[in-house]
């Protein structure tokens, strides 16, 4: 399988290098428009190739998109990072052209891809890839949902002080800090809700570092994070690759599902070989549903600057 990676900044590489890692691809290709980058990037990643026992091959290439010709998977990192203070809504105005361009370009060249979005804003932009190519809703993923939800655990194992293969959690709603829903009533660990373990206090608090997880990190680097986004993306990514099924939140087009039409936003789904393969529908509580109509409405507001 052919994967293409568009962005070969940290998230871009990131995400080449965990896909290669795991070994599931023939090839994947990195493009970027800095001259040269991609191709650094790229023989960088394949000089490590029988250090980590992978035989995928990673190549670059500087804005030529027939390189990408039939790619299964395409991914879109391209556009500028967040800064220290920046929110993810402020991208907004140049990334849409970006994403625009990109995406049209990749289904040019690849007209059955899958396209898996990460620029920010990633409900926005996901939303726009919509509109902008008409394809079939479910071969265009925002990523989102499975950053927050990896970032949702690693701060449960926190606070549980355990493993964090021990739990499990989800994060829908909008990519934003203020737009996720952690689900902290539905978190287990090993099968047991977090609730029997953590106060309600502890659980409130983990929820808000939850919701800025992204903008801590971008505090402490002075940009954007970069391994875990771009071990979301693989994840995904392989789940479409070897149709492994697994239910990721992701920001997806929605018809009626949740009570929302024309939107993308985070949701449980199925990822297999057709992209997003059903839309799963969870039980939310009435306080939950408040909070993701409010965060859907957030949204739109921010949609709405794409017009």
């Amino acid at each position: 399988m052919k994967i293409t990676v568009v962005g070969a900044g940290a998230v871009g590489a990131s995400c080449a290098e965990y896909i290669a890692i795991k070994d599931f691809a023939s090839e994947v290709v990195l493009l970027d428009i800095k001259e040269g980058y991609a191709e650094g990037k790229a023989m960088d990643l394949m000089q490590t190739a029988t250090l980590n026992g992978f035989d995928t091959t990673i190549t670059g290439t500087t804005g030529d998109y027939s390189k990408t010709k039939d790619s299964q998977v395409a991914v879109i990192t391209s556009g500028i990072p967040r800064k220290p203070g920046m929110t993810r809504e402020e991208l907004i105005g140049i990334n849409a052209g970006i994403v625009k361009d990109v995406a049209s370009q990749l289904v040019k060249h690849s007209p059955d891809v899958t396209i898996i979005v990460v620029s920010n804003p990633m409900d926005t932009m996901t939303y726009l890839a919509h509109k902008e190519l008409n394809l079939p809703k479910n071969r265009i993923i925002g990523m989102g949902g499975a950053l927050d939800s990896a970032r949702f655990k690693y701060r449960l194992s926190e606070a549980l002080e355990c493993p964090a293969s021990d739990v499990d959690g989800m994060v829908i709603g909008g990519h934003s800090d203020t737009g996720m829903l952690p689900l902290t009533r539905l978190a287990t660990r090993n099968s047991v809700r977090v609730t029997e373990f953590l106060s309600e206090e502890r659980l409130s608090q983990v929820s808000e570092d939850t919701k800025v997880g992204g903008a801590t990190l971008t505090k402490l680097l002075g940009t954007s994070a970069w391994y875990a986004p771009g071990a979301a993306v693989s994840s995904l990514v392989q789940s479409i690759a070897c149709d492994q099924k697994k239910m990721f939140p992701c920001s997806s087009l929605l018809e009626g599902e949740y009570g929302l039409n024309d939107i993308c936003i985070g949701v449980p789904v199925i990822i297999g070989k057709n992209g997003i393969e059903k839309i799963v529908d969870i039980d939310l509580n009435d306080e939950e549903k408040a909070k993701l109509k409010e965060s859907a409405e957030a949204v739109r507001k921010t949609n709405g600057l794409l017009e």
